[in-house]
């Protein structure tokens, strides 16, 4: 079975995969402080509970974007399961796919994992979603290359900013619209939800509608991160939820790069 690893800079997947088939999952947030045995002791114990033994694992495929726990991960890998990760970074791993972009090294692991999953799971060409830390719109060509892309600042990150910067605005939770919500606020809290939802919501309409007047109409967006279930329904055109797209990716590109 495959241990995947999507480290972001908000949260860490652990996700083990027999073939396609996913066993388990499990989430933690992302800090570099804790260290290599602390992954280890609380994967493993948590593996236990789904009735996964160590030895069950024969490969580890690592896509991360935070260079410092990715070392951690690395270790975890060799000192909690004695096998070699692949890492999606290295330039020996073979993603499948064209990257079509001035500056392929700068591209995030992440980002380009999502290209290779939408390539595989959903007929390109299309548009990937991600509402991670950042927001990201990412294109896929109609041979499934990364053609390139759009960051803007995530939800959360706008949430904090605005409570950082503003002395008397509160820090809201984004939650999901309710029909009977209205758009206009009428105190502070009700107005900075309908600004933070509304406010994502054209963005990524608008952002949208820009790339299929450049690149085709009946482009597809396929919405994943961990916020996509509260935006996906409010968003205008041709759309599917992928939540686990990453990790698909990374079973992909694990399965082209294993011996």
């Amino acid at each position: 079975m495959l241990l995947a690893i999507d480290c972001g800079n908000t949260n860490i997947v652990f996700a083990v995969y027999d073939g396609d088939e996913q066993r388990a999952s499990w989430r933690i947030s992302s800090d570099s402080r804790r260290s290599t045995d602390e992954y280890i002791v609380w994967l493993t114990q948590l593996m236990k509970l789904k009735n996964i033994e160590v030895a069950d694992i024969d490969g580890v495929m690592i896509a991360s974007v935070v260079p410092d726990i990715q070392l951690k991960l690395v270790a975890l890998a060799h000192r909690g399961f004695d096998l070699a990760p692949l890492c999606v970074d290295d330039p020996n791993v073979d993603l499948g796919i064209a990257i079509n972009i001035d500056r392929p090294d700068q591209a995030g692991a992440d980002r380009l994992v999502n290209a290779v999953a939408a390539a595989a799971w959903h007929k390109p060409p299309g548009i990937v979603i991600d509402f991670g830390t950042a927001t990201t719109l990412d294109l896929i060509g109609d041979k499934g290359a990364y053609e390139g892309g759009i960051i803007a600042p995530g939800v959360n990150l706008s949430i904090e900013a605005l409570y950082m910067a503003a002395a008397r605005l509160p820090r809201i939770a984004v939650k999901p619209w309710q029909a009977n919500m209205p758009v206009l606020g009428t105190d502070t809290i009700s107005a900075m939800q309908s600004g933070v939802f509304w406010g994502y919501v054209g963005m990524v309409e608008g952002l949208l509608e820009r790339l299929r007047q450049s690149h085709g109409a009946d482009l597809p967006a396929i919405v994943t991160g961990g916020l996509a279930p509260l935006f996906a329904d409010h968003i205008n055109g041709p759309l599917i939820v992928d939540s686990d797209l990453t990790l698909k990716g990374l079973v992909r590109v694990h399965a082209q790069n294993k011996n």
